[in-house]
């Protein structure tokens, strides 16, 4: 339950975040939409977040241990650089 909580309390810290850079909403929708599971609407937290393995994945990958919490502040940061290499790919 705790960690239901805790990563309910993250969604929320980062639907703030991006909801205050209209910039982002295209890239964050487009990220949420390749990235939500399957039939996530089925589970708990009822949110389109990615799989748990994936999230793992990318704090191996960013921070060296997969069980370092991300900040929205990395979310924000992630999406920025999702939206400029689309951008690079289409030139």
């Amino acid at each position: 339950m705790k960690r239901l909580i805790a990563r309910s309390k993250f969604v929320l810290a980062v639907v703030i975040a991006v909801s205050r850079r209209p910039r982002l909403w295209v890239t964050a929708f487009r990220q949420i939409a390749l990235l939500a599971p399957k039939g996530w609407l089925t589970r708990t937290p009822f949110l389109p977040v990615p799989a748990a393995d994936y999230l793992a994945f990318r704090t191996l990958t960013q921070y060296g241990s997969d069980d370092h919490p991300p900040t929205s502040r990395d979310v924000v940061e992630y999406l920025m650089w999702c939206g400029e290499m689309r951008r690079l790919a289409q030139q």
